[in-house]
């Protein structure tokens, strides 16, 4: 999923640098791309290590902890933008941050997110 969510980051931000015409507009989606995909790699890292806790309520305690760093993060990184970025195009960004947060739904549309079949049952 992360991957999917990087091509189409590239993506999104290579369209809006052609269709503003401005390296502004393509850096601006790129740096949206980046306040999704960043956090994400950092919560399912995280993640990673808590399910190997044989604890259930630790586990899911992890969870919950991890996906408020993981939106604290993404906050975070939209807060810093205009300080990084002297000629943000805040279009581009939010451009870029939401067709990267829309990856999930394309997915589940694809039908890659099916859980997986159990067929020896």
């Amino acid at each position: 999923m992360l991957a999917l969510q990087v091509f189409v980051g590239i993506l999104a931000a290579v369209l809006m640098g052609l269709i503003g015409g401005q390296l502004s507009w393509a850096t601006s989606a790129a740096w949206g791309t980046l306040a999704v995909v960043l956090p994400a790699v950092v919560f399912v890292r995280a993640m990673s290590r808590q399910m190997r806790r044989t604890q259930s309520g630790s586990a899911l305690f992890g969870f919950f902890v991890w996906e408020l760093v993981k939106i604290i993060l993404t906050v975070a990184l939209l807060l810093v933008a205009p300080i990084v970025m002297s000629d943000l195009n805040w279009f581009a960004l939010v451009a870029g941050f939401v067709v990267t947060i829309k990856v999930y739904w394309l997915a589940m549309w694809l039908g890659w997110m099916r859980p997986k079949s159990k067929s020896n049952i």
